[in-house]
C-alpha cells in the first residue's frame, strides 16, 4: 500500500529551530502543514520559504492546538512533529519504506534529546519513545497539558532511527520553562478534579530525583546529567506546591 504522507507541526516564535525540522522531512512529506499561534519572529518567513502550508491559529492549549492542527492535513496518514525536533538519516530511511508498505495503524520511534549541545542517554530522557505517524482519522491527541501524547487505535510498530529533539540551549530556559509548565500541569489537573496532600509534596520530588539520577541512570551524562535530574525534581515540587495553592485558594 503506497500512501502520502502530511507532516503537521505546530509553532510560536520557532525561528531558532523551524529551518531544521522542515529541511529534515522534505524528502518524506508529500505535504507540510504549519499551524502557528502568531508568532512575533521570523518563523512565519521562514515557513513560506519552504513553501509550506502555513496556517495561523489562536492557541488553547498543547492538546487542543495539535488536534485541530492534524485537522488542516490534505492526506490521512500524518507524521506529527514539534517546531524543535528533526528526523535523522536513519528515521528517514525507515519512514520512506512504510509508505511504500504501510502495514499497521501508527508507528512509534525513540526520542533523543541535545540539552545545551549534549545529547542526553539517559535521566528517563531515552529513549523517550514517542507514537509520532498514524492514520489521522484514527488517532487523537490526549495527556495532560502540557504534556500530550498522541493516542491510536489499533497495533502499533516501532521504526528504527531518532527524532531528534532539540530542547533546551541554556539552563535558564530550562528553568523558565519547569515554571511555566508545572503551572500548566498545576491548573490542568486541578481543572480534572485531582488533588493532592503534603505527603506527595513532599516524597514525590525525592523520589522522582531517585529514579531519574540512580534507577535511570544520569548520573553518566555527567553535570548536565545532575542538572536534568535535579529540574525533574524541581518541576513535580513545583506542580504539587501550585495544586495545593489552588486547593486552599478555592476553599476559600
Amino acid at each position: 500500500m503506497n500512501i502520502k504522507l502530511s507532516v503537521v507541526i505546530i509553532t510560536f516564535n520557532e525561528e531558532r529551530n523551524i529551518e531544521r525540522c522542515l529541511l529534515s522531512v522534505k524528502d518524506i512529506a508529500d505535504e507540510i502543514v504549519v499551524v502557528d499561534s502568531f508568532s512575533k519572529d521570523k518563523t512565519k518567513e521562514i515557513c513560506l520559504k519552504h513553501q509550506v502550508k502555513f496556517v495561523e491559529h489562536k492557541f488553547d492549549g498543547h492538546i487542543e492546538q495539535k488536534n485541530w492542527a492534524i485537522t488542516q492535513a490534505q492526506y490521512p496518514h500524518i507524521l506529527s512533529l514539534d517546531a524543535d525536533e528533526a528526523l535523522d538519516d536513519k528515521l528517514i530511511k525507515n519512514i520512506l519504506a512504510i509508505k511504500q508498505n504501510w502495514q499497521y495503524d501508527g508507528y512509534e520511534m525513540n526520542r533523543l534529546t541535545n540539552y545545551c549541545g549534549t545529547w542526553i542517554k539517559h535521566c528517563g530522557w531515552y529513549p523517550d519513545t514517542k507514537l509520532r505517524i498514524v492514520k489521522k482519522s484514527e488517532a487523537r491527541w490526549g495527556g495532560v497539558n502540557p504534556h500530550d501524547a498522541l493516542v491510536v487505535k489499533g497495533e502499533v510498530s516501532h521504526l528504527k532511527g531518532d527524532l531528534l529533539h532539540y530542547s533546551y540551549n541554556s539552563i535558564s530556559s530550562h528553568v523558565l520553562q519547569t515554571n511555566k509548565f508545572s503551572t500548566i500541569e498545576a491548573r490542568s489537573l486541578f481543572d480534572n478534579g485531582k488533588r493532592v496532600g503534603i505527603v506527595k509534596l513532599v516524597t514525590r520530588p525525592i523520589y522522582q530525583f531517585f529514579k531519574d539520577y540512580f534507577l535511570k541512570r544520569g548520573f553518566l551524562d555527567g553535570r548536565y546529567g545532575f542538572v536534568i535530574c535535579s529540574l525533574n525534581s524541581l518541576y513535580v515540587l513545583l506542580k504539587y506546591a501550585k495544586m495545593i495553592d489552588l486547593q486552599k485558594s478555592k476553599s476559600l
